[in-house]
């Protein structure tokens, strides 16, 4: 039920904001860093330099700017999905590109 709401398309944006990624299983404070190359309210694609598989669990934090909410910057808090990862190049760099989806997110208001 209710699928037929689901229908609307999720607005993207074209944004390269930096993002702190954690996985899920790992308690370790491991926060490879990496940046988004496009957002949207269902999923994101993000750029890392760290190993990530399709499947894994992730936490996500990321800080949208006040050009996007209109206002003070926002903190995001995200649990989310990895469901493809591509190899890429960026800069010379040998870099993965993630795209994730976001099963829940928390806002967690700037100052």
């Amino acid at each position: 039920m209710g699928v037929m709401a689901e229908r609307r398309t999720a607005r993207r944006y074209d944004l390269s904001l930096p993002i702190l990624i954690r996985l899920a299983e790992q308690q370790i404070l491991n926060i490879p860093s990496g940046k988004t190359r496009d957002i949207s309210t269902r999923g994101l694609y993000f750029v890392i330099n760290q190993d990530l598989r399709a499947g894994s669990e992730l936490e996500i934090t990321l800080t949208l700017p006040g050009e996007i909410t209109r206002g003070a910057e926002v903190l995001v808090r995200a649990t989310g999905k990895v469901v493809r990862v591509e190899q890429r190049k960026e800069d010379e760099l040998d870099r993965l590109g993630v795209a994730a989806v976001i099963e829940r997110y928390d806002i967690v208001r700037g100052e």
